[in-house]
């Protein structure tokens, strides 16, 4: 994984956090904001799973290269 793809990922983990954290501090949920929240955590995790899915293919050159 290159490194602006691994500043991503990790960008994609530290706002998946925030979503968490603004679960664990509701009182009162609000169901749309929940929802909304629910949706952006998808999108954040399915370009979290693209990326990675990336770095295995890379992986996976790389080996074949150094195997022959």
């Amino acid at each position: 994984m290159a490194t602006k793809d691994t500043k991503h990922f990790k960008q994609y983990l530290k706002d998946i956090e925030k979503i968490l954290e603004w679960f664990d501090a509701q009182e009162d949920l609000d169901v749309e904001e929940a929802l909304k929240k629910v949706k952006e955590a998808t999108e954040l995790i399915r370009g979290g799973k693209e990326l990675l899915a990336e770095a295995e293919n890379e992986f996976t050159i790389i080996k074949k290269e150094i195997v022959g």
